[in-house]
């Protein structure tokens, strides 16, 4: 595999999960009744670590992959000088280590009590998300323009990944409402999560035509460039994942009063159209984001 297709996988996959991680775990934490978010938190902690180990492993390789292609291939990745050139004089690097200490810090949040834990898993991730501005086309402005640029791109990543890390254990949810002894908790959880999600929808899109305003000036309409072209389908993905969420809320949820079974299925199966349509989204951003913006 070519340093950059690698570099590209491993920008999914690390994005990825610190959106899966970051979105969980605050809904847990934030907007899901105690009880409930334990028996949701027992359900997944096994996959939620495995996530921060992929998080972690794949903020790893980014680094060789990385100096590989600053340098002349894969053997300036095992080369110490030429690591520590990367790591120490490039914002690449700069950034490199602020992710490291963000994946040193998710790991220990699993050693704190259940409670804390989701807490300290949340804010690691977070924080996750927003050291990848660092690396981000803001870095191509100067002076206050570039720091409300990645302000901008610390916005987006969150509310996106709010949106989408969320959607994870709402699937579980959804099925406990058949529970009665969860019933109660967790419809007081969709009604948060629907009340969130308004804000996470309106605010990614906001931010998202301001980050083409700052980057391109003007929509992205020439169809020869591929970073104009994989914007627009990026665009056109995030306006899906809208509408979905929008029939989800407005025709599924009222439905639930009247036929419960169907409507719990058509929401789940939304739910999890959305997850993967986030997915693609995220892949893009993965390939595009190491474009030159033109």
């Amino acid at each position: 595999m070519d340093p950059t297709t690698a570099l590209e996988l491993c920008r999914f996959l690390h994005d990825a999960s610190l959106m899966l991680l970051w979105g969980a775990c605050a809904y847990l934490s934030f907007l899901v009744p105690r009880e409930l978010a334990n028996t949701v938190w027992r359900m997944s902690s096994i996959p939620f670590f495995l996530i921060a180990v992929v998080a972690a492993l794949t903020m790893l390789i980014s680094l060789a992959a990385a100096t590989a292609i600053i340098g002349n291939g894969w053997s300036d990745a095992a080369d110490l000088g030429t690591l520590h050139d990367v790591l120490f004089d490039t914002t690449v690097g700069q950034a490199w280590q602020a992710q490291a200490v963000v994946a040193v810090l998710m790991l220990c949040a699993f050693l704190l009590p259940e409670g804390p834990r989701r807490l300290g898993l949340a804010l690691a991730s977070g924080l996750g998300l927003a050291t990848l501005s660092l690396t981000g086309h803001a870095s191509m402005l100067d002076g206050w323009l570039r720091q409300a640029h990645r302000a901008n791109d610390v916005l987006h990543v969150l509310t996106g990944g709010g949106w989408l890390g969320a959607l994870v254990p709402l699937i579980p949810i959804l099925r406990l409402l058949s529970r009665p002894e969860c019933r109660a908790e967790a419809q007081l959880a969709l009604r948060r999560f629907s009340t969130a999600g308004h804000w996470a929808v309106a605010l990614v899109i906001l931010s998202g035509i301001v980050n083409t305003i700052l980057i391109l000036k003007r929509l992205p309409t020439d169809w020869s460039s591929p970073y104009q072209t994989l914007l627009a389908i990026k665009i056109a993905l995030v306006a899906g994942m809208s509408l979905l969420a929008i029939v989800n809320r407005y025709i599924f949820v009222p439905w639930m009063s009247r036929n419960p079974s169907r409507a719990l299925q058509a929401l789940r199966i939304g739910s999890i159209a959305e997850i993967t349509i986030g997915f693609v989204v995220i892949g893009l951003v993965a390939v595009f984001g190491m474009m030159e913006p033109a």
